[in-house]
């Protein structure tokens, strides 16, 4: 998965990450467990070709402020917050989707222009969008600079990232 880091609400996912399953907290200091997804699928084992235009993309990239405000709720239940303004995430992710069409954001399911966002959590029974908001609630609003760009591998026991490119 390529993701950005959304270092200001690492320690809160993190925390929420722990709650479901330990074993996707990731001991690399590296890993953000608060991401913005910017293209997954991605290559497990991608080509020192791939991984030179993802640096090229990276480098093209100029670095993003973005305000964290507004939690939604996608048809699926996951629980997330709204990136304001979201244009150059958006650019991005077309940019990524344009060098490697054969990874479409989510594998398609959700077609060619999907919502740029931070998962918090899933909707159930326990969880709905007012208790995450009441959990999350002190921490927002809260603005945060998007600086790198990184490969990461999601696996429980196993998570880490596997390449780093800093934008701009």
């Amino acid at each position: 998965m390529l993701q950005l880091p959304v270092w200001a609400l690492q320690d809160w996912v993190r925390a929420r990450t722990a709650h479901y399953d330990r074993g996707f907290v990731s001991e690399d200091p590296r890993f953000a467990q608060a991401h913005i997804t910017a293209l997954a699928p991605f290559d497990p084992d991608p080509s020192p070709r791939s991984l030179d235009l993802v640096a090229q993309i990276a480098a093209a990239t100029e670095p993003m402020t973005v305000r964290w405000a507004e939690l939604a709720q996608f048809p699926n239940g996951i629980i997330h917050l709204r990136p304001e303004p979201d244009g150059a995430l958006r650019a991005l992710t077309a940019r990524l989707v344009e060098a490697f069409p054969d990874h479409p954001p989510y594998g398609g399911a959700f077609g060619p222009d999907v919502d740029p966002h931070l998962t918090l959590d899933a909707a159930s029974a326990e969880v709905t969008l007012g208790s995450t908001h009441e959990l999350v609630g002190d921490l927002l609003p809260v603005t945060t600079q998007l600086t790198h760009l990184q490969l990461a591998w999601w696996e429980s026991g196993n998570s880490h990232v596997q390449h780093e490119w800093s934008l701009g």
